[in-house]
């Protein structure tokens, strides 16, 4: 799979969280990068920034949180391009919900491991 037909999964991920969902999202930029940092290869997403729950009155002039999305590692436990379809909606939709200030635990409880 090519990295924009990768990029326009990920796009149509993002499509389907609900609005009354996005319209919360504040701050916040999505990328796509072929690989991840190399001491974490098979990290399939990372949220980095200040989730909501953790904002108060200094939260003012920073730089956007980023959700990063991992082309390669998810390319490669994938066996079809349907459990890539389906990997990266999980990955996309946990990283948002970093965002939201929902933790690990919390999300493999509800299948967003």
């Amino acid at each position: 799979m090519t990295r924009e037909e990768f990029e326009e999964l990920v796009a149509e991920a993002l499509d389907r969280i609900p609005p009354e969902l996005t319209r919360l999202m504040d701050n916040v930029a999505v990328f796509v990068e072929d690989e991840p940092p190399s001491h974490d290869p098979e990290l399939l997403g990372l949220y980095e920034g200040t989730p909501l729950t953790d904002r108060g009155e200094w939260y003012a002039g920073v730089l956007p949180d980023r959700i990063t999305i991992y082309r390669g590692p998810t390319l490669r436990m994938s066996a079809t391009r349907e459990d890539v379809v389906q990997e990266t909606e999980v990955t996309v939709v946990h990283e948002i919900a970093h965002h939201f200030g929902i933790d690990d635990e919390r999300l493999h409880a509800l299948g967003y491991g």
